[in-house]
C-alpha cells in the first residue's frame, strides 16, 4: 500500500500499539526512519529497536518501553505528534527551535548536520526542519 507520509504512518502505528499495551511494534524501513528510531532510544522512549529483512523489504522492529508492574502498566511515550508535513513543511532558525513540554519531551530535527534533537541543535547551533515532537 502506498503511504504518502511515512513518517506519520510510523508515529501512529506506535501511538496504536502503546494504546493497545503491545510490546513490538513494526514499520517499513528507511534511513529517516532509523535517525528517528535511534534518537528515541538514546532519549529512553523506546528500548531497542533492529532491522529485519523480509524477503525484498526491510521491516524496522521497535520493542515499545513501559514503566510499573503488570496492572498499573503505563507507556514512556505519552504523546507523539508530527509537526512537518509533505504538504506544509516546518522550518526553524537555530533560536526558534521549539521546547517540547518545558524540556521533558524532545523535538526531533532534519538538519544539514543529520537527524538530531532539539536540544542538540541548539548546541551546535543549527537549525532545520521539525519532523516530530515527543514526549
Amino acid at each position: 500500500m502506498s503511504v504518502n507520509d511515512p513518517i506519520a504512518d510510523m508515529l501512529t502505528r506506535m501511538r496504536n500499539a502503546l494504546m493497545a499495551g503491545h510490546q513490538v511494534v513494526s514499520v517499513p524501513s528507511s534511513k529517516i526512519k532509523l535517525a528517528i528510531a535511534r534518537i528515541m532510544v538514546e532519549e529512553g522512549f523506546v528500548e531497542t529497536f533492529e532491522e529485519a529483512a523480509d524477503g525484498v523489504h526491510k521491516t524496522l522492529r521497535m520493542k515499545l518501553k513501559y514503566v510499573g508492574e503488570r496492572r498499573e502498566r503505563r507507556p514512556v511515550i505519552t504523546g507523539l505528534k508530527r509537526v512537518s508535513s509533505p504538504g506544509r513543511r516546518v522550518y526553524v532558525n537555530k533560536g526558534d527551535i521549539p521546547w517540547v513540554r518545558s524540556g521533558m519531551g524532545v523535538a526531533i530535527l532534519s538538519t544539514p548536520k543529520g537527524v538530531m534533537t532539539g536540544g542538540r541543535a541548539r548546541k551546535i547551533g543549527v537549525g532545520g526542519e521539525v519532523i516530530c515532537q515527543v514526549w
